[in-house]
């Protein structure tokens, strides 16, 4: 997977690159916003699977990074800051930050986030035409197709679903519990694992959320024999027939 790494402290840059390019990730470092943005251009090279982005840069804020990037694309974005406070974690979300992660940090945790939000995007496009969803449609081999489970169809590129081609309305949540085990059809879904992919957090205290959002799915879209419950483990997305 390409990285963007955008670091203006070298020696920081140093180490994690020493680190990533042994889990086997190609590495480019930008010392600065403007650097970033311009790795992040059409044409400007193969699209990178995820950036980590660093706030405190020398030529603008990163903040302000990240909404410029989200115009441009939708390759992940890993904030990687000192700025531990809620505030700020929220402001960074906000703006379109997929993970944010705090300094000092244990690097197999960054590693496991930087896989876990591989798993729950597509493949990065290239910023190629009007940025987000719209660019999204095209990943490293070409558009995305969408998801076709029997009447439902799930377009991942643009987080829209359908029943026999009336449009679902999902939120987000929604949306990414339904994309995760849509992208498995058939393969059981531990409660803790889909806890942790699609809110980013662990089991204790979150079993009541998931329940209520499976319902919440079944209901809108009127198949409840979609999503099964295996008992004790977890659920898992039956195909429709035809």
């Amino acid at each position: 997977m390409r990285l963007l790494l955008v670091e203006d402290d070298n020696h920081v840059a140093a180490a994690l690159n020493a680190v990533l390019s042994r889990h086997g990730f190609d590495i480019t470092h930008a010392r600065g916003g403007e650097e970033a943005l311009r790795a992040l251009l059409p044409g400007a090279g193969a699209p990178f699977g995820v950036v980590l982005l660093d706030l405190g840069l020398p030529d603008q804020d990163g903040f302000e990074v990240c909404g410029r990037i989200r115009k441009l694309t939708a390759t992940p974005v890993i904030m990687v800051t000192a700025r531990a406070d809620v505030r700020s974690r929220i402001h960074g979300l906000n703006l379109g930050a997929d993970d944010y992660v705090v300094k000092p940090y244990d690097t197999m945790e960054l590693l496991a986030r930087i896989h876990a939000v591989s798993r729950r995007t597509l493949p990065a496009d290239s910023g190629a035409g009007g940025g987000g969803a719209a660019g999204a449609e095209e990943g490293r081999d070409g558009p995305q197709p969408p998801l076709r489970l029997g009447p439902v169809t799930i377009e991942l590129p643009t987080r829209q679903v359908s029943v026999d081609g009336a449009t679902i309305s999902l939120t987000r949540k929604e949306f990414d519990l339904l994309a995760l085990l849509a992208q498995r059809p058939g393969v059981v879904f531990r409660r803790e694992q889909i806890i942790s992919e699609v809110w980013r957090t662990s089991w204790e205290g979150t079993g009541r959320t998931l329940e209520v959002h499976i319902a919440s799915l079944r209901s809108k879209l009127h198949m409840p024999a979609l999503i099964e419950t295996v008992r004790g483990v977890g659920y898992r997305l039956v195909a429709p027939a035809g």
